[in-house]
């Protein structure tokens, strides 16, 4: 039987290795009065890790890295920069943080929770571009939520 998480992820759901420091990012998140989508698809069709909105409808893109490998293998997160008001990357405590750029927030996370080592320089989003991304943020959670509540969906 299917956890009810996998239900609300999008096709394409990150592996297992990457759940801890997802799950941590998204409480830490939540703890700072964001609401979170997990796997969120963004105008460019890009699917962010993790996108959070606060209550000033500012907008924050995590992108979690697993490994030096997974970091060097997907060159797609600049694309995200224009998708938010912050950028961060985010890693286990074991990850060597020397091999990201410097020019972006950083967060280590575990399972339980998370903290910014270093906070990310703020943008300001293009204001169409957030208009939209408001509205496909609130369409995405709400079918989310439809989909758990429906078992027929």
């Amino acid at each position: 039987m299917k956890s009810k998480s996998k239900l609300v992820l999008e096709p394409g759901a990150r592996p297992i290795a990457t759940d801890t420091i997802t799950r941590g990012v998204c409480r830490y998140l939540r703890s700072r009065g964001y609401t979170v989508l997990r796997e969120f698809q963004l105008k460019s069709k890009r699917r962010a890790d993790v996108a959070g909105l606060d209550v000033q409808g500012q907008f924050i893109i995590v992108e979690i890295k697993s490994s030096v490998d997974d970091f060097r293998a997907d060159q797609k997160w600049p694309d995200y920069i224009k998708h938010c008001d912050a950028f961060y990357f985010a890693v286990d405590q074991d990850f060597p943080v020397g091999v990201l750029p410097q020019d972006y927030g950083l967060i280590v996370a575990d399972t339980f929770g998370a903290e910014i080592v270093r906070p990310a320089i703020t943008g300001q989003m293009n204001g169409n571009r957030r208009r939209t991304q408001i509205l496909n943020f609130a369409r995405a959670g709400a079918e989310r939520l439809e989909q758990v509540l429906d078992t027929r969906y």
